[in-house]
């Protein structure tokens, strides 16, 4: 019996020690990403393109063989000396080139496949930091609640002393429990938030949506504001543009195909007829050609061979119209991070400042009785308020350069472009 409680005790040791293990999973930034790479999204393009590669394999065949036997030229009127018997077999062969070109562009669809599969990763990726930084964001919205809460409690506390000594008025006292009320339902709403930025997370990782994990608050902003992006570097980094030239190139292996198909193909015919009638046996051996340079058979192709190159043309003014948009949005993330780290420096190094000296100034007043309570009270939100608001605004400076590396493609963190 002894043994059998051991083993229980044991098991239900290990089972505290991996669920507490589990709970304490901390997953930074790149490990996020990195495990994007298992969306089904994605997944479901890695197999089109092997299907698409598939098909490919099989490009070159020739169309299957013809065999035919049967009565040859024999009258309706019976006659034992009349007709044949004829077994016939026939074969068409497509020209080399046509094959050759037709292969060509079945292996280049799945260069568009992958191209494409290329940029919605960078969306997806984009996504995950977005969520990553807003969780990350919502953790230091508690700390920031921690630090009211217990300003709060300690002036409540001392003001309870107070109102023993009638040296306080019941209201303030309240009001302050009021105000310590209210910090419960904004934690409330962080943490829900965060819940939710949890489930998001998982769904891009393809995990369990439920599972649990912390994050790294370490926040690494880097100075692309004082990055210039020209474009050749930003059509050589941009999934979307790459698509655009694959697309292209599918365009041009399209018109080899429909050019090859100026070039004849070729067949052959063979046939034994078995006479009736004691006649000699006879045969047929001919071979075939095609003509597809007549008038009434190559309009089709021509016709084709214009539509690509307005295909084409078209595809090259998107390429510009996607680079045009990127260097305007681009131009307007930078100005933007401008004016938000101007914003986060004014927070940090004047407005906040400021208000922790009016807190001391007026707890100072208060323990001197020549304050009251809800002068303090005021103080405490508005320092709680401004640093909330700092810490908006860095959420919104997160967001540009989340925005930023989704234009440039950027995924990892440059070691060499960053500023914590």
């Amino acid at each position: 019996m002894k043994t059998k409680y051991h083993i229980i005790i044991m098991l239900v040791a290990c089972f505290a020690f991996l669920s507490a293990k589990a709970q304490a999973q901390r997953l930074s930034l790149d490990s996020v990403v990195a495990k994007v790479s298992a969306n089904p999204a994605l997944l479901a393009f890695d197999a089109k393109a092997s299907a698409q590669d598939a098909y490919a394999t099989g490009a070159k065949s020739l169309d299957a063989p013809k065999i035919s036997a049967g009565q040859y030229q024999v009258p309706y009127q019976f006659s034992p000396n009349g007709g044949s018997f004829m077994i016939q077999a026939e074969q068409m062969f497509t020209n080399p080139a046509k094959l050759k070109a037709k292969e060509e562009y079945m292996k280049g669809q799945s260069k568009v496949t992958t191209a494409e599969k290329d940029y919605l990763k960078n969306q997806l990726i984009a996504q995950a930091k977005q969520y990553y930084y807003e969780r990350v964001v919502l953790e230091k919205k508690l700390d920031q609640l921690r630090n009211t809460q217990s300003l709060l409690e300690y002036m409540l506390k001392d003001a309870n002393i107070r109102l023993t000594y009638g040296k306080e008025k019941l209201s303030n006292i309240y009001k302050a429990k009021a105000d310590l009320f209210e910090l419960d339902n904004t934690r409330d709403q962080l943490n829900s938030e965060i819940s939710q930025k949890n489930i998001m997370l998982n769904t891009l990782m393809n995990r369990d949506k439920q599972a649990a994990f912390s994050v790294d608050t370490a926040i690494v902003l880097n100075n692309y504001e004082s990055t210039l992006t020209d474009t050749a570097t930003l059509a050589n980094a941009r999934s979307d543009i790459k698509s655009i030239n694959r697309n292209i190139e599918l365009q041009a292996l399209n018109a080899k195909v429909e050019y090859s198909k100026r070039k004849p193909d070729f067949g052959i015919q063979a046939a034994h007829m078995l006479s009736y009638g004691g006649y000699a046996n006879q045969y047929i051996l001919m071979a075939s050609v095609t003509i597809p340079i007549v008038p009434w058979a190559s309009k089709e192709y021509k016709a084709n061979l214009k539509g690509i190159r307005y295909e084409v043309e078209e595809l090259q003014q998107r390429k510009m119209d996607v680079l045009n948009q990127a260097q305007g949005q681009l131009a307007s993330i930078r100005t933007d991070m401008v004016s938000k780290k101007k914003q986060i420096g004014n927070y940090q190094q004047n407005i906040i400042p400021a208000l922790q000296n009016g807190y001391k100034t007026a707890l100072l007043a208060y323990d001197q009785n020549t304050g009251d309570l809800p002068s303090v009270l005021i103080v405490i939100k508005d320092l709680q308020t401004s640093r909330m608001n700092a810490l908006d605004r860095l959420q919104e400076l997160l967001t540009l350069q989340v925005a930023y590396e989704r234009e440039n493609e950027i995924t990892a963190l440059s070691p060499n472009n960053q500023n914590k």
